[in-house]
């Protein structure tokens, strides 16, 4: 399993990211609190909240090109 720290500014870097993300066959959830969501799923995101932290779980050991794809939205 793969873990990274996305922030999304709005609802336009949601909608990005999940036309991102859905192109993987990889399982994929997001955590925020006590709250998970699907990676994939747009409308769970959008819960998730803006300008928050929300930690990215890839259940994947090779995803580079997934981290390549969605880079603009990891926290540094």
């Amino acid at each position: 399993m793969n873990k990274k720290t996305i922030i999304f500014q709005g609802p336009d870097d949601v909608v990005a990211f999940v036309r991102k993300v859905e192109k993987y066959p990889y399982n994929m959830d997001m955590k925020r609190g006590r709250y998970i969501v699907d990676a994939k799923s747009l409308l769970g995101l959008m819960n998730l909240g803006f300008r928050s932290k929300i930690e990215l779980n890839v259940y994947e050991d090779d995803c580079e090109d997934l981290w390549d794809d969605i880079r603009e939205f990891v926290a540094a």
